[in-house]
């Protein structure tokens, strides 16, 4: 039996989502908010057309072992969200939602992944051994690094 898991973060950018989208749709901006830890790389030569049906090839080392992560946007909606789902990787289930809402004062944007790892019971224990700390650690650095590269240089501006 599979088990299913589930991450969802919710962050406030006090920017219209006419800013914020754009930042999110840039396939290119996934390694400036990815953890330097995980020497993440893109593999799929730039500029990537992000649409329905796009696949994005990536580098990633976890634990010092290189891995290779293909996705697929599964659903692009602009500017309110787009889904992108895991045909090769780590994990044996990754679906990664991302939804843009205008609200007073900017935008709120969720991230919601629901994934499932390899190995059953392995896997289990693989999750609460280390799995669910490293990917809240991953999603707190996404945090703070969308605050550093699209909030201060907003509030810069002004």
């Amino acid at each position: 039996m599979a088990h299913t898991y589930r991450l969802e973060r919710t962050q406030f950018l006090p920017l219209p989502l006419d800013e914020v989208f754009p930042f999110f749709s840039d396939a290119g901006n996934l390694e400036a908010i990815t953890p330097p830890s995980l020497h993440f790389h893109i593999l799929t030569p730039r500029p990537i057309e992000m649409r329905s049906g796009a696949l994005i090839d990536y580098r990633i080392r976890l634990f010092g072992v290189p891995m290779y992560w293909r996705t697929r946007i599964e659903t692009w909606e602009p500017p309110h969200r787009f889904v992108d789902t895991q045909l090769r990787g780590p994990y044996k289930l990754w679906h990664h939602t991302h939804e843009f809402t205008s609200v007073p004062g900017g935008t709120q944007m969720i991230d919601r992944v629901d994934y499932e790892l390899y190995l059953g019971p392995i896997g289990w224990m693989a999750h609460a051994a280390w799995v669910q700390r490293q990917l809240k650690q991953i999603f707190d650095y996404r945090r703070e690094a969308v605050e550093r590269l699209l909030i201060q240089p907003a509030a810069a501006r002004s």
